[in-house]
């Protein structure tokens, strides 16, 4: 018997996983069986935060690189688009007991930053020390993919984002770095995403619903 309650899920993974097709999955099928929840993206998911999410892709195609972002300020940019999007929706949600469903969230600024780029971790955690207040996904779903797969939907794509163009060997080291993050944790689920299918969807909602206790 499902028990209203705040639950935070995330779906984390590189460029083209089917990370965002799959949280918006799983958002419609808990909706048709008459549960709140709420879908939202980092960076992104308020107003402010979207305009720094802008802010950001807008500096990805600076053709000059003596005008791009350094690392430490892109970094920035995304921690306090973070803080807007905690603190004017997942709080508020997760204080209704909403279920929230999050295209990205800190894993995702750990491989991205901290380990793609090389920027301190101890820099990025002191920040979320404050700015999170001790809140961490009750579920991730870490997409895995083939690289074939994944070049495949970025090539459809019609609109791209500033991750899009990265090379494969950039996409290899973040997707290690995600498994990583993921092993021998219990709340986290490695799931195989190069097919994307039906099978992946209802897989994620039965591990979902177990967590929820639906029946």
């Amino acid at each position: 018997m499902y028990k209203k309650k705040p639950y935070f899920i995330v779906f984390e993974g590189v460029e083209g996983c089917g990370k965002s097709y799959q949280s918006k999955k799983l958002f419609f099928k808990l909706k048709r069986a008459n549960i709140s929840a709420l879908l939202t993206r980092e960076p992104g998911g308020t107003k402010s935060a979207e305009l720094i999410r802008n802010l950001i892709l807008k500096d990805y195609f600076n053709k000059s690189k003596k005008e791009k972002f350094d690392k430490y300020t892109d970094t920035l940019l995304y921690l306090a688009a973070r803080n807007e999007h905690v603190k004017n929706k997942i709080f508020p949600a997760l204080k209704k007991k909403q279920i929230v469903i999050c295209d990205r969230f800190i894993d995702s600024t750990i491989t991205y930053q901290a380990i793609g780029k090389k920027v301190n971790l101890n820099f990025i955690n002191s920040i979320h020390k404050y700015i999170l207040k001790g809140l961490k996904p009750d579920l991730t779903f870490v997409l895995k993919v083939s690289a074939k797969s994944s070049k495949k939907r970025l090539l459809k794509r019609k609109s791209k984002n500033r991750y899009d163009n990265f090379p494969q060997s950039f996409y290899n080291k973040v997707q290690r770095s995600f498994l990583n993050l993921a092993k021998n944790k219990k709340n986290y689920y490695i799931l195989e995403s190069s097919k994307n299918d039906r099978f992946l969807e209802e897989k994620i909602f039965k591990i979902t619903s177990k967590h929820l206790n639906l029946k």
